[in-house]
């Protein structure tokens, strides 16, 4: 009988572990850069080409291996940091399982040169594919230098799935940030096709985050220090009125180790309930020291996520150490008994009766006036379009709009019966317009009807007809981290075309001297932040995605808001100007503009 259970070659077995331990470039980087520091480097050097799937190098000055060292690396399971099973569970040491380079071999073409301090001369060993093709002695510096090219040369299909060099690159940098910010006081750098992204010299830990972080965020941060007998905190938070939409700032270290837990997350939230906006996440750094025999950090490939013993009490010592911060800094609301009164309402202004203020009316106006007798006047939140209809009536013909919403339908709006008699539309709640038509009544969300015009306007403007840019008196200096930044490059054209106008930009920052002429300035901020955290997570493959991820961030956050007023004819421009669009029942996210109430809907529920 033939035997079905066979022992795989070491080359397919290193191939499968590969699949584990190496997923992306950064998944290298990540193992290469946790190797030198563990080998007690004091310099570590990330050199990347091509988001690294042509190159990723480090270089450090740690203590470097012997000839017999270096060859055993490439084994499996082969590592300096465990002898014994016990040990699995006291680890202090970044990677420890003894794969990594093993795996990594087996599917790129690596170059090693490493010595140690006191030997004369070190050892080069090259490998391609799980195979030595080459191992000489070779005059390098005390460390070790580990070349990783032409990653997944042997597993096309893989190679095949790596995403864009921005994603790519992206995922770099934050192994690259993680590693960087858990060890302040080792020197970093990392070139990226010969541009130095990042140069962070010995520091102390809130010089590293700034280093990182970019200038700006100095002012942002928020120390935090805790001892107790089960454990330590210290590091830094983000004042609430810094708040992001996106979570890129968010780090968590046990033990000088990057993890992710979403029970501690919650911890740190609940410590910020009531000074955050709707919608915003908090920035912190917090390192978290714990006798590494009351954890386990080897339950995940990635080991970034742990277990801890006893979660509950951790939990509660670090939302109380996150309240006393806020406190202790004057950041949580508290009393204040030295403000100027001066600027208070007296008690007798309180009891004096209202004063009702007068209001002038243009009795004379009529909205319906033939466009040739009184000049056009745009709202103020809509940028110009095409001329509308006069009888705008016209345009609540929903049985044969909401059969077809193709553009010969949607002109035909505009050509059929004509009314004889004009009705008038209003707000309800600073929220909905209400307008009355031939057999119903008409409702529709202002923000969801503006969102989805200004989507198709910006769209239009990115991809076919540029938009005009007002320009600003003073420029605006916008401080981006160097992720941020990375992301900026990708989205700078079609920003422009939207209307932004930029002059200069910086590993840290971009000027912008313009802006689209439907937003204010005092918006800039916050629609750039927003915009960053779209793209947060993924850049988008295809430039149309991209393009239509741009648009729908910029409309949503530029769009009038629920609970701003509108006048009559700022209403009636939003009603018409919705019904130009090439969709006008949905917004870009799939939400429902507007309902219509029959005649004989509202009869039912007086039936």
């Amino acid at each position: 009988m033939k035997k079905r259970i066979q022992l795989l070659p070491d080359h397919v077995a290193n191939q499968i572990a590969a699949g584990e331990v190496v997923q992306r470039p950064a998944s290298v980087v990540k193992e290469l850069i946790e190797n030198a520091v563990d080998a007690n480097a004091k310099h570590i050097n990330l050199l990347v080409k091509d988001a690294g799937k042509t190159l990723v190098q480090v270089i450090d000055d740690g203590d470097g291996m012997t000839d017999t060292d270096a060859r055993l690396s490439f084994e499996r399971h082969a590592t300096s940091k465990i002898s014994k099973a016990e040990d699995l569970f006291k680890i202090h040491t970044k990677g420890f399982r003894g794969e990594a380079l093993a795996s990594i071999a087996a599917i790129a073409h690596l170059e090693m040169k490493s010595k140690t301090e006191d030997s004369e001369i070190g050892v080069q060993i090259n490998i391609e594919g799980s195979e030595v093709s080459q191992q000489i002695p070779t005059v390098t510096p005390t460390g070790t230098s580990i070349a990783v090219k032409n990653l997944f040369f042997n597993i096309p299909a893989r190679r095949n799935f790596l995403k864009s060099d921005s994603v790519e690159l992206k995922h770099i940098i934050d192994e690259f940030q993680r590693v960087a910010l858990a060890h302040p006081t080792i020197n970093f750098k990392m070139i990226h096709n010969g541009n130095e992204l990042f140069n962070l010299p010995t520091s102390n830990l809130r010089q590293r985050i700034v280093g990182i972080m970019g200038s700006k965020s100095n002012e942002k941060l928020v120390p935090v220090n805790e001892d107790t007998d089960l454990i330590k905190i210290r590091g830094f938070i983000g004042k609430p009125k810094y708040a992001k939409r996106s979570r890129g700032e968010q780090f968590f270290f046990v033990n000088n180790r990057y993890i992710k837990n979403n029970y501690l997350n919650h911890a740190i939230t609940n410590a910020y309930e009531g000074l955050l906006k709707e919608k915003t996440h908090p920035s912190y750094f917090l390192y978290l020291e714990i006798d590494s025999e009351r954890i386990d950090i080897n339950i995940h490939p990635t080991k970034t996520e742990i277990k801890f013993d006893d979660q509950h009490a951790i939990y509660s010592i670090l939302q109380s150490a996150i309240k006393h911060s806020l406190g202790q800094f004057n950041i949580a609301p508290v009393l204040d008994f030295e403000k100027d009164t001066s600027f208070e309402t007296s008690y007798q202004q309180h009891q004096s009766p209202i004063k009702i203020p007068e209001i002038e009316v243009d009795r004379d106006f009529n909205p319906f006036r033939d466009e040739n007798e009184k000049p056009t006047s745009q709202p103020s939140f809509q940028p110009e379009r095409k001329s509308n209809p006069k009888n705008w009536e016209d345009l609540y013909n929903f049985e044969s709009a909401i059969a077809d919403s193709t553009e010969s339908e949607q002109a035909n709006l505009f050509e059929e019966t004509q009314f004889k008699q004009a009705s008038k539309c209003f707000q309800m709640h600073k929220k909905y317009i209400v307008a009355p038509f031939k057999t119903g009544i008409l409702m529709m969300n202002q923000h969801r009807a503006h969102f989805r015009i200004l989507y198709e306007e910006l769209l239009k403007n990115i991809t076919e007809q540029h938009a005009a840019s007002q320009q600003l008196l003073f420029p605006l200096e916008l401080q981006l981290n160097v992720h941020s930044i990375e992301i900026f490059k990708e989205l700078k054209e079609a920003l422009e075309n939207t209307g932004f106008s930029f002059t200069k930009m910086t590993n840290q920052s971009v000027v912008i001297n313009g802006i689209p002429d439907m937003i204010q300035e005092s918006q800039v901020d916050q629609i750039i932040d927003e915009l960053f955290s779209e793209f947060e997570n993924e850049l988008p493959e295809t430039g149309f995605e991209s393009n239509t991820i741009l648009a729908k961030s910029l409309a949503k956050n530029m769009a009038i808001k629920n609970g701003v007023s509108l006048k009559e004819d700022e209403q009636q421009q939003l009603i018409n100007s919705l019904f130009f669009c090439k969709d006008f029942l949905q917004t870009p996210d799939d939400k429902q503009i507007f309902i219509n109430l029959s005649v004989d809907d509202i009869d039912k529920k007086f039936a």
